[in-house]
């Protein structure tokens, strides 16, 4: 039997009662996927739950739909908050996001350091990336997408975190393979610098704040692709 489609909503999922989808989402319903009512569909919120629907509704505009059961789903793992200095290049940005969503990445954290450029925050192109990379990837979580946060204030919240780590280019050779250093089911903060990388005094604060430097190979690394291949050894350690 072919998996149902499944779609994001956007509130709680209470079983018995009915739900509007957003405009874009009943189009594609609509349009493109041709469903009418009583077709099934699959609506999850982000957060770990999961119901079968019945479409009441289907219009180009506006889509009802009945929820049926509603099963919860643990996260399973650890969970890792990936604070990285964006790019002023949107494109690039926004590959970062639909792909570390779908390796499952709880927290994506854009980090302001002293080398950052300028970054516009598109919030809502931005959640709707989000959304549509875990409905793709068949995962129950959509990672949390913060504020802008300065270097320090990333230092102090998530100072409790067991894992920390920090990846840099400087040669102190004080760092170790990312893959040495991962233990299982630990929540982790990895810091990702911006394009010019961390300065020595960023380097040296984390390392007061308890962070461990880490390499991830012997390439030198776009600071989105070295984001991706830290979150893709998390996920296979996992």
């Amino acid at each position: 039997m072919p998996k149902l489609p499944s779609f994001f909503y956007n509130g709680p999922l209470v079983e018995d009662s009915t739900v509007t989808l957003d405009a874009d989402t009943a189009k594609h319903i609509w349009q493109v996927l041709r469903m009418v009512p009583d077709d099934k569909i699959l609506l999850t919120d982000g957060k770990g739950s999961v119901a079968e629907g019945h479409i009441h509704v289907a219009e180009r505009h506006k889509c009802n739909v009945s929820v049926g059961p509603v099963s919860y789903h643990p996260r399973q793992g650890g969970i890792l908050h990936l604070a990285v200095g964006f790019t002023k290049n949107n494109s690039r940005n926004e590959w970062l996001l639909e792909k570390a969503t779908e390796l499952g990445v709880g927290t994506i954290v854009p980090l302001i350091a002293s080398r950052s450029e300028k970054t516009h925050i598109r919030h809502d192109r931005w959640h709707k990336i989000l959304q549509s990379a875990v409905l793709q990837s068949q995962q129950y979580y959509i990672p949390v997408l913060t504020e802008t946060m300065p270097f320090k204030t990333v230092m102090q919240q998530y100072g409790s975190v067991s894992q920390k780590f920090v990846a840099h280019c400087f040669d102190d050779g004080n760092k170790r393979p990312i893959s040495e250093m991962l233990k299982p089911a630990a929540e982790t903060i990895l810091l990702i610098g911006p394009e010019g990388d961390f300065t020595p005094d960023e380097v040296n604060l984390c390392a007061k704040h308890g962070f461990t430097p880490v390499s991830l190979g012997t390439q030198r690394l776009r600071t989105e692709t070295a984001a991706i291949a830290a979150a893709a050894w998390f996920n296979l350690n996992f």
